[in-house]
C-alpha cells in the first residue's frame, strides 16, 4: 500500500436516512484487538504457552478529533451518545477496505479556546459483528 492522504480515511454514521460523513474529523484512528485464551498446561511442549485458536473476544475501537461541520452531524452524534444507542458506522480505509457494523459512542468531549473554533474528541467501541469488505 502506497502512502495515502489522511483525509481520505472516512468515518460515516447511519442517520436513519442513510450514511453521512461524521463531522469534520481531522485525526482518526481505527484499532482492532483480540483477546487470547491461554490453554497452557503442565504437559505443554517445552513449557511454552499454548493459545486456543479462534477463541477470545474481538473488538474494534475508533477515536477521532475534529470540528462540527454542521448542525446535523453535531445533533446526530450528541443524540447517539446521550441515548447510549448502537449505531451502524462505516470506516473507509483507502487502498485497504471498508469496515462496517454497530458501534457505541463511549466518549464525547467538547472543548474550545476563547479565540478558536469548538472542537470535539470522540471514542467509539464496536458493539457486534463487524464486516470487512475489500474496495
Amino acid at each position: 500500500m502506497s502512502a495515502q492522504k489522511g483525509r481520505d480515511l472516512l468515518l460515516k454514521m447511519d442517520s436513519g436516512a442513510g450514511l453521512v460523513t461524521v463531522a469534520g474529523l481531522r485525526a482518526r484512528t481505527l484499532s482492532f484487538n483480540a483477546q487470547s485464551v491461554d490453554v497452557t498446561h503442565s504437559e505443554s511442549a517445552g513449557r511454552w504457552r499454548e493459545l486456543l485458536e479462534g477463541a477470545g473476544v474481538k473488538r474494534a475501537s475508533i477515536s477521532g478529533s475534529g470540528i462540527f461541520k454542521d448542525a446535523q452531524s453535531d445533533a446526530l452524534m450528541r443524540q447517539a451518545f446521550f441515548a447510549g444507542a448502537l449505531v451502524r458506522m462505516q470506516v473507509i480505509i483507502p487502498d485497504f477496505g471498508m469496515v462496517s457494523g454497530p458501534f457505541q459512542i463511549t466518549a464525547l468531549e467538547i472543548g474550545a479556546d476563547h479565540d478558536r473554533e469548538v472542537t470535539f474528541d470522540l471514542t467509539l467501541e464496536s458493539a457486534g459483528e463487524l464486516l470487512f469488505e475489500v474496495l
